[in-house]
């Protein structure tokens, strides 16, 4: 059997100190493996669960391989219609080596209406991005995702029209 810790990478008194004490605690205790979750919009309903800060798991888990050795790193949850099937592959991909091999990534298709609508991403789609980027971070090689969906932010949301910004 293997054990994992979910670190927590949200909430009160989260900070750099705070995180990296809880890594370096995980490996000294010999878990296999340490999770950080992942939500990129702290909405209403995502706060009674997860409140502010909320550090980025990409970022998060980078961080953490330079401050531990062994332990694996992980997501407990990424979810991938948050992001574009290409960059979700490449910053899997980047992670992997960059950690030498430790990265285990948990993923679903998430549950936060009022997040996706927040990021203008259709919640009733959520599986079919799933789908999508699921193929792409088992596809090896630049092909990944080739007709992959165009995913809202910024000044692209805004060119979709004058509501695509105000979801």
């Amino acid at each position: 059997m293997r054990l994992g810790v979910n670190v927590p990478n949200f909430g009160p008194g989260t900070d750099p100190g705070v995180l990296r004490d809880w890594a370096r605690i995980t490996e000294a205790l010999g878990y296999d493996l340490l999770m950080v979750s992942d939500h990129v919009a702290v909405t209403p309903d995502v706060a009674e669960r997860y409140p502010e800060p909320f550090y980025e798991p990409f970022t998060t888990l980078s961080w953490l391989a330079g401050v531990t050795g062994t332990v694996r790193l992980g997501t407990t949850v990424l979810i991938l219609p948050y992001r574009h099937p290409r960059l979700a592959a490449r910053m899997a991909a980047n992670l992997g080596r960059l950690s030498g091999g430790r990265l285990v990534l948990g993923v679903g298709a998430g549950w936060a209406r009022q997040e996706f609508d927040a990021l203008g991403v259709p919640f009733a789609a959520r599986g079919r991005f799933t789908d999508e980027c699921l193929a792409a971070l088992r596809t090896p090689g630049a092909r990944r995702a080739r007709r992959a969906r165009p995913v809202p932010c910024g000044s692209a949301a805004t060119a979709r029209g004058p509501r695509a910004g105000a979801r």
